[in-house]
Order: C-alpha cells, then structure tokens, then sequence
C-alpha cells in the first residue's frame, strides 16, 4: 500500500452503513475522476459491489487496486474489506425498504405538486444526510468552544450570511456576545481583535470561498478557537479550523442551485450547534431567553401596547 494512501484515513470509527451514500454525495465532487468511478458504483450498487473483491470493483470500474483502496480510505473506512461490510450493511437496509429511491431533477414543466413533492424529498434527504455524517465529537467541541467564548465572530457570504446572520441572532437571544460579519473588510478588522478565549465560525459550503477564509486565519492566527461549516472538509478552509462540521447538499440542478440545498443542512448543524450551547449555559440562557421574549411580545400583540 502506499504511502499516499496510508495517510488519507484520518482515523477512528469508520461511518455506519447508512452514513455511507450520504459521505459519498459529500465527497464525490472532491475526488479524482477515477475515484469518482469507484464512489459512484459504491453508491449505486452497494449489493452488487458488496460481493466482489478489491481487483473485481477495480475491473468493474475501470481503474487500480491501489485507487479502490484509496476511496474506501477517504470515505472513512480503515481498508477495503471494511468497506465491504459497509456496503452489505447499506444493501441489507435498500432490500428492507428503509432507502428511499432518488427522484428526478425538477423539470421545468413540472406541475407545482411535483415541484413540490421533490423537494420536500430532497430537503428531508439532505437532513438526514448531513445527521448521519455529522461528527459528533467535533460538534460537542464547538459547543464547548462557542459556549464559553468571550465573544464570537461569524462570517459567511451569499446564501451562507443567511445561516450566519441566524446562528448569531440565536446566540444574542441566549445572552452570547455574537456578531455575523457579510462585509469582508470588516470580518478580517474584526478578526484581528480577536484572542484567546473568543470564537470564530466560517460558513462555506464550498470551503473554497476566500472572503471567508481570510477572516477565518486572521483569527487563527490570533488565537481565536475556530469552527468550519462546510460540505468540502477537504477544502482549504479546514486548513485554519479547529473544528470541522460537514455539511451536505441534494444534488444540484438547473433549477435548484447549491445554494439553496446548502442552506439547508447549514442550518440543521446552526441548530444542533445552538440547542448544544443552550444545554451548557442553561442557567443563563433560559433567563435570557425568557427576558428576549418579554422585550418584544408587544410587537406581537399591539393591545398591549
């Protein structure tokens, strides 16, 4: 085995069965085509692929031994046959009926219930995606991080400022001095101030995305403890975060960008995230929660005015 191959497990539990199709939906876009062929016949056939040895997928696919090794070790997997018993695992639930079929692209004449149908399977696929990839030991850290943080700077652009702009209003409700930063100029300002003891959390699902990186390593670099929310754990903004939470996305489309599935399971880990702070500082949270309700129930009953 090479060396190269050697290194690309990262180490501990490899991912369940039902974490598999999600984590190659995650990384296949990442991959090199070659590894692309041996993810896709994964994912596409798990039965099939579960009975044949490493040289048999490698034939199947057109590629090497030492590349089927290498995918099996970057979807998490120690070695091959680890990711044959994966493979059996996900077949046996596929055969059982708890794996739903994935549904067509929407179509541009699509009546609105068809429109409407597939992507609520698409949402609820992307949830349950990201649920079953996330790690949770890197989502109890952040917790950690951002509930003891003396302050925590948030950044993100396009649709990812959204998800920013809602984790730090959370926080502010539950009394957690928290800002989400859109202008880029002012993320690395900010970021320079930041110390030890503060927080930082980047939101990109592209992990790529460099308005949003630069503030992310000036805080690095600064000492601030520093979180990543992203769909490419591979990408360069893991290279300045102490904790990487991976996201998932639905399958892109003409008429669904990245984007907007994105979004959708960055705000599930904003939620996992928020409800893990709200349990460690449950003391002060619930107290300020409360007091944020009280300050504007009149803007919701105008009697009381």
């Amino acid at each position: 085995m090479t060396n190269d191959v050697k290194e690309s497990f990262s180490g501990g539990a490899p991912p369940a069965p039902a974490a598999l199709a999600a984590k190659v939906r995650t990384l296949a876009p990442s991959m090199t085509r070659s590894m692309q062929r041996v993810a896709e016949a994964v994912a596409g056939d798990p039965a099939g692929c579960a009975a044949l040895t490493v040289t048999g997928l490698a034939e199947l696919t057109g590629t090497s031994e030492a590349t089927v090794v290498r995918t099996a070790r970057l979807l998490g997997y120690p070695g091959y046959r680890d990711l044959r018993l994966a493979l059996a695992g996900l077949a046996a639930q596929q055969q059982s009926g708890r794996a739903p079929a994935v549904t067509a692209d929407i179509a541009v004449d699509d009546p609105i219930a068809d429109v409407v149908a597939k992507l609520a399977y698409d949402e609820q696929q992307t949830l349950a995606d990201t649920a079953a990839g996330l790690d949770t030991v890197q989502l109890g850290a952040a917790v950690g991080a951002l509930a003891g943080a003396r302050r925590i700077d948030i950044y993100g652009a396009g649709a990812s400022s959204l998800v920013g702009q809602d984790l730090a209003q959370k926080l502010l409700r539950i009394g957690l001095i928290a800002h989400a930063h859109t202008d880029p100029h002012l993320a690395v300002t900010n970021a320079v101030q930041l110390r030890s003891g503060d927080a930082a959390v980047a939101i990109t699902h592209s992990g790529s995305t460099g308005d949003v990186i630069e503030p992310l390593r000036v805080a690095f670099d600064h000492g601030a403890t520093t979180i990543a929310i992203t769909g490419r754990p591979d990408g360069p903004v893991s290279q300045y975060a102490d904790h990487v939470l991976t996201t998932s996305t639905a399958r892109e489309s003409e008429l669904r960008p990245a984007a907007m599935s994105s979004r959708t399971s960055q705000l599930l880990v904003v939620d996992c995230l928020f409800v893990g702070i709200a349990q460690r500082t449950y003391e002060t949270a619930a107290p300020a929660l409360s007091a944020s309700y009280e300050a504007l129930a009149h803007r919701h009953n105008p009697r009381t005015r």
